[in-house]
């Protein structure tokens, strides 16, 4: 079954734009993410670490990511929302990383519109340590499943919108998931 989520547009001025479908508050450990027997949002686990997520996290509908499944996404908010929030987001980068060997890259992009984030149009406006923090979580909070990740680092909004505009075309060749 394909969820209703990924009826939704993947964005409104791709690939700069995107929406974005939060499963994961920010300040969550809270493993949610979109059952595919269902389509529901299901909790998948607890994070094992007492590290928590540093945004809103979900994914990008009509997307297609190398790991199988609809590409990450990461967005800076001051508050969390919750899981099923639709956000336009404007991307800003990307964290590139393996999950067990394979790819597992996440777009990192602000909530589109929202005045705080207005000056945040590319990477190198990002506080260099909300990068170091985001680095850290995603290197450190599969640790004590066992699971081996690795940081393979960070690029550009340029680099962000072309994994969006691959993993769409991915997505559209019937590579569904």
């Amino acid at each position: 079954m394909i969820s209703r989520y990924m009826d939704v547009s993947p964005g409104t001025d791709l690939p700069s734009v995107v929406n974005a479908i939060v499963e994961i508050p920010k300040g969550s450990r809270n493993k949610f993410e979109v059952d595919k027997a269902t389509g529901l949002l299901k909790l998948d686990r607890y994070l094992y670490s007492s590290s928590h997520y540093p945004g809103d996290y979900g994914f990008i509908p009509q997307t297609l990511a190398d790991d199988g499944d609809a590409l990450d996404v990461l967005v800076m908010v001051n508050e969390a929302t919750f899981s099923g929030c639709l956000i336009q987001v404007r991307v800003v980068g990307i964290f590139r990383m393996t999950d067990r060997g394979a790819n597992d890259f996440k777009v990192l992009g602000v909530p589109h519109g929202d005045p705080l984030f207005d000056e945040i149009r590319a990477l190198e406006n990002v506080p260099r340590h909300y990068l170091r923090e985001v680095e850290q979580f995603f290197l450190t909070y599969k640790q004590l499943e066992g699971v081996q990740v690795k940081a393979l680092g960070w690029g550009p909004a340029a680099d962000a919108a072309v994994e969006v505009q691959a993993s769409i075309a991915r997505f559209r060749a019937g590579g569904r998931k």
